[in-house]
Formats: structure tokens, sequence, C-alpha cells
């Protein structure tokens, strides 16, 4: 999770309906990176994801981030956000929130992320930023 000061700020609004309106579930790789850094912001992270389940992370997981990876999908030297993407594709996730825009949001992979996900048999995560996710929450 990398967040600025703002992103947290607005990420906070968002995550006081979210569990709400979605099933949340994260991932032990999100728990192991909002663990570091700012003392004060690791522990505002953990506290905002605590008692949410973290999904199953398998073979087909793996299998598809490297695939991501290998068709250029996800930056080689990014494979934690192949991971992210390819664990929530396999467990049926339907939203990715980030504000991770260089390698999750960036416009000019989603097309590349979705046809690969695709072609593995999995449907591929709409990934946003929680501000998209709330602005949006009234028209669904």
């Amino acid at each position: 999770m990398r967040c600025t000061r703002s992103s947290r700020s607005r990420g906070l609004e968002w995550w006081t309906t979210a569990t709400a309106r979605y099933r949340i579930v994260t991932s032990r790789l999100t728990l192991d990176e909002c663990g570091g850094g700012d003392p004060a912001a690791t522990r505002e992270r953990l506290e905002i994801l605590r008692g949410i389940p973290l999904w199953d992370e398998s073979d087909d997981a793996e299998a598809l981030a490297e695939l991501l990876i290998d068709r250029k999908a996800v930056p080689a030297s990014e494979p934690r956000d192949a991971w992210h993407i390819a664990t929530a594709a396999t467990n049926g996730v339907q939203f990715i929130a980030t504000w991770n825009f260089k390698h999750i949001l960036n416009p000019h992979l989603q097309a590349q992320i979705a046809v690969t996900c695709r072609e593995a048999g999995f449907t591929p995560p709409v990934i946003c930023t929680p501000e998209q996710l709330k602005a949006t929450e009234d028209d669904s």
C-alpha cells in the first residue's frame, strides 16, 4: 500500500462505509506491505485491516502472477504487484482498491492485465481507487 497523506485521509473516508457495502478481503502480502514505513502510519493501516479475512494463496495465483509478468501486463521489476492482481483474480475478487498508479492502476497496462486474466480462465478484477468506488456506489 503506497499512500500519501491526502490519499490516506480520502481512503479512510471510504473505509468507514466499505465493510457495510462490500465483502472486504486482503492478502498476507498486503499486511506485510502495510507493516512497513512510518510507525504511526503503520499502526493506522494495520488497524484498518485488523479482522479482515485473508484470501487463499494458490498455485493458480502463482502461475497467473508469472503469466502477468511474462506477458508484460505487469513489469518484471514488480512481482508483488503481479501477485496482488493474480490472487485477487483467482479468488474471484470483483474490485482491487489501490493508489498504485504506476503498475496496478496504470491505464496503459489495464487491457493487458484483463486479457491475460481472461486467457488464464479468470475474470479480471476491476482496478480502481477507493475514491472511484465511493463516487459510484450510488450508481450501482
